[in-house]
């Protein structure tokens, strides 16, 4: 492209609380990032989203030293991009940056899977503030997804919140002695500063003591301690995971295949149990997944995606060596 052999690819990452640009050569060779604020259009709305977008790509393209015209492709994971109906609004959100190349936008959640799986297919389920999985056929053809994290009508509420309002039931079960006592109800108490039982959830009910995302570390503290209504509440929450990611690999038909689950997010950090749960649900549709561990900024999915979306195949070792070399930049940056 431009008359250059080289050539350069862009992949960008916007989540619900920060945003990555990457640009990399065909060698996987990181030479420009560019880091900026939320871009959810859902919550910063689109006029945010492409201010964002401009900024973060303006950056990276700095730090490479090359103009927009030099990018031969560009893959986006974009936080809120949900249904094929919003496609049209966030092409024109992404039109102001300039791009002549190819371009791929998918939810954020499907970059996990190109960055986090060794072939670039498989599942991502994240669990972090909220819940999602997504799903890629080993042709890149079919996509596999849940609704999108939208919460307890269709059951996908594992996220931190969700989580916390499961521990929160098990409480209001023992004040209403539906069920029995639990370690969480004096940690609430506590937490809140609340006079009794009676005070706490009193309090809950009309709002003077709001449940944040963050008082799931409250939880996984009193499930380690061995608590048995903390304990079911991470095995609800991986079975429910678990579920997710049963309904994606029947979408792609994937109940015989060996593949990988790319797991994402801050809660598989709080307690093995909920992971165990999770790949035991999984394991009884699909006996061949194998559950990973993201290890790889997103973002570099973003320029594997890219690399695609221009009909690029990149040699072997590129994709190892563009994973280091994203880590290392965004560190620097």
């Amino acid at each position: 492209m431009g008359g250059c052999d080289v050539k350069y690819f862009l992949g960008i990452d916007v989540g619900g609380s920060k945003s990555h640009a990457l640009v990399a050569d065909e060698r996987g060779r990181a030479l420009g990032f560019g880091a900026g604020g939320p871009g959810c259009w859902e919550s910063v709305g689109y006029p945010e989203l492409t201010r964002v977008l401009k900024e973060i790509t303006a950056k990276a393209l700095a730090m490479a030293g090359l103009g927009v015209e030099r990018l031969d492709g560009a893959g986006m994971g974009l936080c809120g991009f949900d249904w094929p109906s919003q496609l049209a609004a966030h092409r024109e959100a992404v039109q102001p940056i300039g791009l002549a190349c190819p371009v791929a936008i998918v939810n954020d959640a499907t970059l996990g899977i190109w960055a986090g799986s060794s072939e670039g297919w498989g599942l991502s389920v994240v669990a972090g503030s909220g819940c999602n999985c997504r799903g890629l056929s080993r042709d890149h053809r079919r996509e596999g997804r849940i609704v999108g994290g939208a919460g307890h009508w269709s059951q996908e509420n594992v996220g931190g919140l969700g989580l916390t309002f499961k521990a929160v039931e098990a409480v209001s079960f023992e004040w209403t002695r539906r069920g029995p006592a639990t370690a969480l109800t004096p940690a609430l108490i506590d937490k809140f500063g609340a006079k009794d039982l009676d005070d706490l959830m009193e309090g809950i009910y009309v709002g003077r003591y709001p449940i944040v995302s963050d008082d799931v570390r409250l939880v996984f503290r009193i499930a380690h301690a061995g608590d048995p209504a903390a304990v079911n509440v991470l095995r609800w929450s991986g079975e429910q995971l678990g579920s997710m990611a049963c309904g994606v690999i029947r979408q792609l038909n994937l109940e015989r295949e060996p593949f990988e689950v790319v797991l994402i997010g801050s809660l598989y950090n709080g307690h093995p149990l909920m992971t165990e749960c999770m790949a035991q649900t999984i394991h009884g549709t699909a006996p061949g997944a194998r559950l990973v561990r993201l290890n790889a900024p997103p973002v570099a999915g973003g320029v594997l995606l890219g690399m695609h979306e221009a009909g690029f195949q990149p040699a072997a070792g590129v994709r190892h060596t563009l994973i280091e070399n994203a880590r290392e930049i965004r560190k620097a940056g």
